[in-house]
């Protein structure tokens, strides 16, 4: 089919190969350092896998944390409206702009960068964001993705590559020995599942860890902030030493053993239940019930 009087022929992204990942880390004078977990995506099918196991679309406006060299975000600009990265490293963060004008340059006019620690960022430039993508640091990834759950709630999907370890503690459910203050305090925000494995060799340099997906969509949260501090609180101190029932767990944050079992009797929860038994919401129907020494 022909093109429309006034129609434009936009040329699709061309997304990194193994070369060209090494060309660019080479042109920017870096090595990838095990202390930022800088692992780079090196393989074209990867990116296109996570891209489409993300659902992005023609609509969505798409954070991206850490894109690195850009292996995720030239495929991210192959099919959303819009791409936003927040990049902590100065030197990968001034070579992006190079890599999209030269592998997706008509895609170049949706593309923001913000030069940043994600922890820190509290605004975001362009539109309105709708989806979050990233491959994760492993060291930063939970604390990251709370922290935009909290930050950026009209972002209401979006997947993220972890180590699968952490993949798996996210995705957790009550009663999993792999569920945790990250698997309840991420299930306030949305509902997360496991969505596939990362092999070891698509990265470079190569991890000596597994990696994985973990997708998620927003839900509506139990309570408003200061509940949620409250919920938060209680998760802490439930998972602080494991083998506690609860009632000795939130001893000390209740004042007492007696007041720790009072709430969780109004509660409606039994005092030696312990926290991996329990879900958000019977940690946020505990924090309303508990008054914090």
């Amino acid at each position: 089919m022909g093109l429309c009087r006034g129609e434009v022929q936009l040329t699709t992204p061309r997304l990194l190969g193994p070369a060209d990942v090494r060309r660019l880390a080479e042109l920017c004078g870096i090595r990838p350092t095990k202390q930022r977990g800088q692992n780079f995506v090196i393989d074209a099918n990867t990116v296109r896998r996570v891209v489409r196991t993300s659902g992005v679309g023609v609509d969505d406006v798409v954070v991206e944390i850490g894109p690195g060299l850009g292996s995720l975000t030239l495929g991210l600009l192959e099919v959303a409206a819009h791409v936003t990265a927040v990049e902590l490293d100065e030197v990968l963060a001034a070579q992006l702009p190079s890599t999209i004008a030269e592998y997706a340059p008509d895609q170049a006019a949706h593309f923001d960068l913000v030069t940043a620690d994600a922890m820190q960022v509290t605004e975001l430039p362009g539109p309105t964001p709708t989806a979050l993508v990233a491959n994760l640091p492993y060291n930063v990834s939970v604390p990251v993705l709370l922290t935009f759950f909290e930050r950026f709630p009209t972002i209401a999907t979006g997947l993220v590559m972890v180590q699968a370890e952490v993949a798996h503690r996210l995705a957790a459910g009550p009663g999993s020995k792999t569920y945790g203050v990250p698997s309840v305090k991420a299930a306030w925000y949305a509902e997360l599942r496991l969505a596939g494995s990362i092999g070891r060799n698509v990265f470079w340099p190569m991890p000596n860890v597994e990696s994985a997906l973990v997708a998620w969509t927003r839900r509506e949260p139990p309570g408003d902030e200061a509940q949620r501090l409250r919920t938060f609180a209680v998760v802490d101190a439930a998972f602080a030493q494991r083998r506690k029932t609860m009632r000795a767990a939130l001893s000390e944050l209740a004042g007492s053993g007696p007041a720790a079992e009072e709430a969780l009797v109004a509660a409606g929860i039994s005092p030696q239940a312990r926290g991996e038994q329990l879900g958000v919401e019977e940690f946020f129907r505990l924090g309303q019930f508990l008054t914090p020494a």
